[in-house]
């Protein structure tokens, strides 16, 4: 469709001269004498170049208005060469709907402050207690980052993405910079809130977004979200159920969510990344780590960090545990029970660091973090539910399952086949084979500390984006289907 400036003139209409010049002289050179016919063209001459002088003169001005902080965005106003994909407008949402909730980061927790936690634009604290374990070139690349720091990370790494545009018209995709998860998470744990509460944030959220010009010409389809939760701590059904109605409330239905575990069945959830401890701050950084990782002494077959589950019936960590023990020094065993494994201990990535495979049954529900934890120190991942891991990140792991993992149904398991049986049949050169490709995709699976991301490398974030973006730009072609 054209727009009103491009709208074409009706063939009915008598033609102004000046509208068109070729056929305007064309028609006058008749009637003008030949010295008066050259001052014409003179004429013409002085004012093109006077029009193509002012023209230069204005876009410099508009380039130098818009300069914006980063001079990584400021490259992207020379052109599109960078952003094929096209261009993200992040909306400045009032702080109370982020940088509120980590002024008051004291109080997202009922059991004590997250402030540390959530610190360093969302990274934690420097990870010291990893000296020894990890190559001295990397301390200042590790840290205590908690599972459910996407929001902050995310929003970040916006604020100084090399496609973002300060042009809200030029944009492709408008990026929501709303703490879902922080918002709620102070909720979640007592029966001293309400269901309002826990909806309050979402709600306010939606009505300040639905009234900007740029949510009414698509009605959505272009906006996306970080939410740093898991799918389901936003998707109340009842009054008295768990997490909040955000992703049911009116609105939300066409904004794309870039969640830690996605409803599978959902096209507007979109699984990322658990933030993990590795911040690479260079792409030698990354080159240094794969290289430690590869190059690694692995002296037991398979690990298993995590803790039972007392209270569920025949349950299945118990069960991994058992075989773990009984493997004949196999299998080395980091037991999670109480509060062993919180941020802050070296041993989970010792263990994934020694093993040849790693165990990821699911956790509280059907992802975890350890997935990440496991494939960033160089461990092949044994899953037993497809859910866990192949359809929820498939923008960052390769495409073929068996080339980077072992999958045992967690049906055999329980019928009682032995892992340490299943894992043993493979050969050297096959595990090798999965554990160089493991190593292949762990830029894809980190999160970089610069805020402008790693030069010539692409990160989670850089992938995340990217697929948002060619989404957006397929749901526009005609015909499409979701």
């Amino acid at each position: 469709m054209l727009s009103l400036s491009d709208k074409p003139i009706s063939p009915h209409k008598p033609q102004k001269p000046e509208l068109h010049r070729k056929n305007s002289f064309n028609s006058l050179k008749h009637y003008l004498p030949r010295t008066w016919l050259i001052f014409f063209v003179f004429f013409l001459q002085i004012l093109l170049l006077l029009v193509a002088r002012n023209f230069h003169t204005s876009t410099v001005a508009i380039r130098r208005q818009h300069l914006p902080e980063s001079p990584a965005i400021a490259a992207v106003h020379g052109g599109n060469t960078e952003c094929p994909s096209g261009k993200v407008f992040v909306y400045d949402l009032p702080p109370y709907f982020n940088t509120e909730l980590l002024e008051n980061c004291h109080e997202l927790n009922p059991w004590g402050s997250r402030c540390d936690t959530y610190s360093n634009d969302g990274l934690g604290q420097s990870a010291t207690k990893l000296a020894g374990v990890i190559p001295e070139s990397l301390a200042g690349a590790w840290f205590w980052t908690d599972q459910f720091a996407s929001e902050i990370i995310y929003h970040s790494r916006m604020l100084n993405y090399r496609c973002r545009t300060l042009d809200a018209k030029s944009a492709t995709a408008y990026y929501i910079p709303f703490y879902a998860g922080l918002a709620v998470g102070k909720y979640l744990w007592t029966k001293n809130y309400t269901a309002e509460d826990r909806d309050r944030h979402c709600h306010m959220m939606l009505n300040w977004v639905h009234d900007q010009p740029y949510w009414k010409k698509s009605d959505g389809w272009d906006h996306f979200i970080t939410m740093g939760r898991i799918t389901w701590d936003f998707r109340r059904s009842k009054e008295e159920g768990w997490g909040s109605r955000c992703i049911y409330l009116p609105g939300m239905r066409n904004i794309t969510r870039l969640l830690i575990e996605r409803n599978s069945w959902d096209y507007f959830d979109v699984g990322v990344p658990y933030p993990t401890g590795f911040h690479p701050t260079s792409p030698s950084d990354v080159t240094t780590w794969q290289d430690f990782v590869r190059t690694r002494a692995r002296t037991t077959l398979f690990c298993f960090a995590g803790a039972t589950r007392g209270l569920i019936k025949n349950d299945f960590r118990g069960l991994l545990l058992n075989q773990c023990y009984n493997s004949s020094g196999s299998c080395r065993v980091v037991d999670c029970g109480g509060s062993k494994c919180s941020n802050g201990t070296s041993l989970i990535l010792e263990s994934f660091l020694g093993s040849d495979f790693c165990l990821q049954p699911r956790g509280d529900s059907f992802t975890r973090r350890s997935i990440f934890d496991c494939m960033i120190a160089g461990s092949i991942p044994v899953f037993f539910w497809n859910r866990t891991a192949y359809s929820q990140y498939e923008w960052f792991f390769p495409g073929q399952p068996e080339s980077y993992s072992v999958l045992i149904d967690k049906k055999e398991v329980l019928n009682g086949i032995s892992i340490k049986g299943v894992l043993e049949k493979f050969n050297k050169d096959e595990v090798r084979k999965m554990r160089e490709k493991v190593i292949e995709y762990i830029p894809r699976i980190v999160y970089a500390k610069p805020h402008e991301g790693l030069e010539g490398m692409k990160d989670a974030f850089d992938v995340a984006v990217e697929g948002v973006l060619n989404r957006i730009k397929d749901q526009e072609q005609e015909g499409f289907k979701w």
